[in-house]
């Protein structure tokens, strides 16, 4: 009954090495997937948009390399850090085309599936966010106000997938924190806005004291636009 053990031992032997190199591959290239994504965001930030579109390209290579090791051994499977990395090269991708103005690659184009290109676009709100407040310092507060609605409409949009988590890979809880993300953002521009128009009043009231022609009319100006 024995007599073919070291056999079928060997046959695992080999099978298992296989997978294990596959794995190791797999990983390894994952963790440099999630860096170039995460450089391409920066860039992205720093408003280098051709350092950030060719950072995603490399991320493109990266992540076709990660799956090519999949699809050599499948039972690696596409959890873990496989999908992580594969929501965070969407992700960057994703960021790039939105802050850049330029083209939405759709899953397809990208090279991901459809659950983790929603999630990546879940958390680009994130990153949305931090644009915003970008141009909120700078004094670019119409522009902020494009990002906000962009931000809202990507929440409407993954919010309408109601279906469990694991078949969405999680997006119930990237819809919340794209929630969480939408509120706070408003709030922060709405506080931006009104400090805007009270500095324009203030300036309307310094130029109304200061003219020598009408400064009273400056003043009422000043006086009708108060909330």
């Amino acid at each position: 009954m024995l007599r073919k053990i070291d056999q079928y031992a060997d046959e695992a032997r080999e099978q298992l090495e296989q997978i294990h190199v596959d794995r190791e591959q797999a990983y390894t290239t994952s963790r440099e997937v999630v860096q170039a994504a995460s450089a391409t965001i920066k860039a992205v930030h720093r408003g280098d948009f051709d350092e950030a579109r060719e950072q995603v390209a490399h991320t493109r290579e990266l992540h076709d390399q990660m799956m090519a090791a999949v699809a050599a051994s499948p039972v690696i499977g596409y959890s873990g850090f496989v999908g992580d990395a594969a929501r965070e090269y969407a992700e960057a991708a994703l960021v790039l085309a939105l802050i850049a103005d330029s083209e939405l690659l759709g899953p397809t184009e990208i090279g991901v599936d459809h659950a983790d290109w929603l999630n990546g676009l879940g958390d680009a709100v994130g990153e949305l966010r931090r644009h915003v407040l970008d141009l909120i310092r700078h004094d670019e507060v119409d522009e902020a106000e494009k990002y906000l609605e962009m931000m809202d409409e990507i929440y409407q949009t993954i919010m309408s997938f109601d279906y469990p988590q694991a078949v969405t890979k999680g997006l119930r809880t990237r819809s919340d924190q794209a929630r969480g993300a939408v509120e706070r953002t408003r709030g922060d521009l709405t506080n931006a806005l009104r400090q805007s128009r009270l500095e324009r009043r203030m300036r309307q009231l310094e130029e109304a004291l200061g003219s020598d022609d009408e400064p009273s009319a400056g003043l009422e100006d000043f006086k009708r636009d108060r909330p």
